[in-house]
């Protein structure tokens, strides 16, 4: 299955269908997120790593990270989706990381009154400019997740028949940081630095610098964002060599500076603070 990798550019996003005329269908893809939708009208068919399920009123689905998957609507859906990176929830980092759910849907958790009204209060607070937006929107994800987890049965990844793409992308993920290479990977994976070349670009379609470069992107952008940190001390934390290839590929996959990302960032919190703060 061909799958197209995705970058998430911020820390959460969330799509309600009461704000959006787009449908769940989407093409095959993966990424480094957690993706969860809560569907409250319709019917869509999500295949999962070659898994499919029927989800319907009344279901949620959700994604791990690196778990190839897409959508094809049924009925028009009356849904949220959210998409977050797993490191917004420390507590749970472990079980997004380590391992993988038994069956991606969950059935009837969107009938279940405090996870549906935890939900579409975590979208409201989304669409709107409130002070201390981003703290909320990770209390309400932590309550979340600790009440659905408790219905998910999950899989320890090393007992499981990982494939390479796997395997590569879970390595990746936790060394980007250093400084990478096929060679390197091939070294500590035993694998050939050809087969992981040709894995990455036929199942990703995207090249393996190219996608290392996206995994330092971003969390350079949420230095940026959340810290005083210089621009010069934000590229060697994640792991760029010179500050002028760190600019080259931020405005490659930002279309805009860091310096220019640092102040936009800003000035949508003093937005949302001037909002809050209006009579």
């Amino acid at each position: 299955m061909q799958a197209i990798y995705e970058n998430l550019k911020q820390d959460v996003y969330c799509r309600d269908s009461r704000h959006a005329s787009k449908t769940l269908g989407y093409r095959s893809h993966l990424h480094a997120s957690i993706e969860l939708a809560v569907v409250f009208e319709g019917h869509t068919r999500v295949t999962v790593d070659s898994k499919e399920y029927d989800v319907r009123a009344g279901d949620a689905f959700v994604v791990f990270p690196n778990q190839i998957h897409y959508f094809e609507t049924v009925e028009r859906e009356r849904y949220i989706l959210l998409k977050f990176n797993p490191d917004v929830l420390p507590e749970f980092l472990s079980q997004f990381t380590g391992c993988l759910p038994l069956s991606n849907i969950i059935p009837g958790a969107a009938n279940d009154p405090i996870l549906s009204q935890m939900i579409r209060l975590l979208s409201d607070t989304y669409y709107s400019r409130e002070s201390f937006r981003e703290e909320i929107l990770r209390g309400y994800l932590l309550a979340f997740f600790g009440k659905l987890l408790q219905k998910i049965q999950l899989q320890d990844i090393q007992s499981r028949d990982y494939n390479v793409l796997g395997m590569i992308m879970n390595y990746c993920l936790s060394h980007y940081d250093k400084d990478l290479s096929l060679g390197l990977l091939e070294k500590e994976l035993h694998i050939s630095k050809y087969y992981i070349s040709h894995v990455m670009s036929s199942k990703l379609r995207i090249g393996f610098n190219d996608y290392i470069n996206s995994l330092r992107i971003s969390t350079a952008c949420k230095l940026l964002s959340q810290t005083d940190k210089s621009v010069t001390e934000i590229s060697e934390q994640v792991g760029f060599n010179t500050l002028r290839t760190f600019n080259r590929a931020f405005l490659k996959d930002m279309e805009m500076t860091p310096s220019a990302y640092r102040q936009k960032k800003k000035r949508e919190r003093s937005i949302r603070a001037d909002s809050s703060g209006a009579p």
